[in-house]
């Protein structure tokens, strides 16, 4: 049973030992408990990508350990195989990786070269492809470079989740989408977490998507842990936020604004359905 990933002292360094050596990530340490839903943020630099490609075995950390399922994964020896059936990693723009000439054959890729027998394999990507918001015998046997873009970028994610991961890691699932599909790509991540319990980590650029999903934020600045804590603890600290380039959800700045106007609202809202809540409470008292 998949129980947690622990992080301890990881450090990472490009170019160890030429004059272009730069240290991505510095003395790191995080647990992780099964069934979280992560928000991880930070600017350009940060480390956020070095840190999640050390998860499932694509970065070998200069120094430090990764616990999963109690097996150091840095160690000589550990199948990084078995980890990366365990550890799903969804890059950005994944429907770059799509290849097939059907969206069946894509999404079956992964459990086909897990070697399971075909039955199961129809299973599992019958079930991604409808866990992702697609319908199965409309989808199943098209080019999936027919789709438009949001129904690509599912057809991608779909080929992972076939795959049954116990983490699922989204480096910016909705970049370069417009705000229907990005919103019916949140729907799905949010609806797969719920239903299977499943670990996931949510690298984004966006405060609001952060806000209205994760459980819990990691903010990373400079190879470093800046801070982490529940939505209601990391976006309080609004100074620090912005000396790293960062921000608050923009509903947040409203309520704050509300209040320096004297209005008597609440400002650490940081979801548009808070806010509605925290308005109508207003304007009933008026």
């Amino acid at each position: 049973m998949f129980m947690s990933i622990i992080i301890e002292n990881l450090t990472h360094i490009y170019n160890f030992g030429n004059p272009f050596e730069t240290k991505a990530l510095n003395d790191i340490n995080l647990n992780i408990e099964k069934g979280e839903f992560i928000g991880l943020i930070g600017h350009t630099g940060s480390g956020k990508s070095t840190l999640i490609q050390h998860l499932n075995g694509l970065l070998k950390p200069s120094s430090g350990k990764i616990i999963i399922n109690g097996f150091d994964i840095t160690k000589k020896g550990v199948s990084l195989r078995e980890i990366r059936q365990k550890v799903g990693l969804v890059f950005q723009y994944p429907e770059h990786q799509l290849f097939e000439e059907t969206v069946y054959k894509d999404v079956a890729f992964g459990p086909l070269n897990l070697g399971l027998e075909e039955e199961e394999v129809h299973i599992r990507v019958k079930e991604a492809i409808e866990l992702v918001g697609l319908k199965f015998e409309e989808v199943k046997e098209r080019s999936p470079f027919e789709l438009s873009g949001g129904q690509r970028r599912r057809v991608a994610i779909a080929g992972v989740v076939a795959m049954k991961p116990e983490v699922l890691i989204l480096d910016e699932p909705t970049a370069g989408l417009d705000p229907r599909a990005r919103d019916e790509i949140l729907s799905q991540i949010k609806a797969l977490h719920q239903k299977y319990n499943i670990t996931i980590i949510l690298v984004s650029h966006s405060m609001e998507d952060i806000a209205k999903l994760v459980d819990r934020i990691i903010v990373m600045h400079k190879g470093n842990v800046a801070l982490t804590g529940k939505p209601s603890e990391v976006f309080r600290n609004v100074a620090l936020l912005e000396s790293i380039g960062l921000g608050v959800p923009q509903i947040t700045y409203l309520m704050k604004m509300l209040h320096k106007l004297g209005k008597p609202v609440r400002e650490d809202i940081f979801t548009i359905e808070d806010a509605k809540k925290e308005i109508l409470k207003l304007m009933r008292r008026n």
